[in-house]
């Protein structure tokens, strides 16, 4: 069964940050390419953060110098951590995992990430 769970969503003020986790399980984790997507309400889901299996990573304009993301092969875990946060990242983050050639692709509940002013 493939599962990943997340964590680390809450609400935060403006300019304060949040650190989101994501453990994987069922799948290679070491051969998989993690992603963070988000929506926020009345928008269409974008992609905010991808890393692959090898380390590169691309990032939305709108979140550089900001978020970074990051993997721990160990633990099976992917990690996005989000600083300097502003009201329009408020959206339901969730967490993605793909297979080479997308012979796979998961996706987490979503966890809730709200940013006040």
């Amino acid at each position: 069964q493939v599962q990943l769970v997340e964590s680390g969503g809450g609400l935060v003020q403006a300019g304060g940050s949040l650190r989101l986790s994501c453990a994987a399980s069922g799948i290679v984790f070491s051969l998989s390419t993690m992603g963070w997507y988000r929506r926020a309400p009345g928008k269409q889901r974008e992609s905010v953060a991808i890393i692959t299996s090898t380390g590169s990573t691309n990032y939305a304009d709108s979140v550089k110098g900001r978020f970074t993301i990051s993997r721990d092969n160990a633990k099976n875990t992917v990690y996005l951590q989000m600083n300097i946060l502003r009201p329009e990242d408020t959206a339901v983050y969730y967490c993605n995992a793909a297979g080479t050639f997308n012979t796979y692709n998961y996706w987490g509940q979503g966890t809730q990430v709200t940013v006040s002013s």
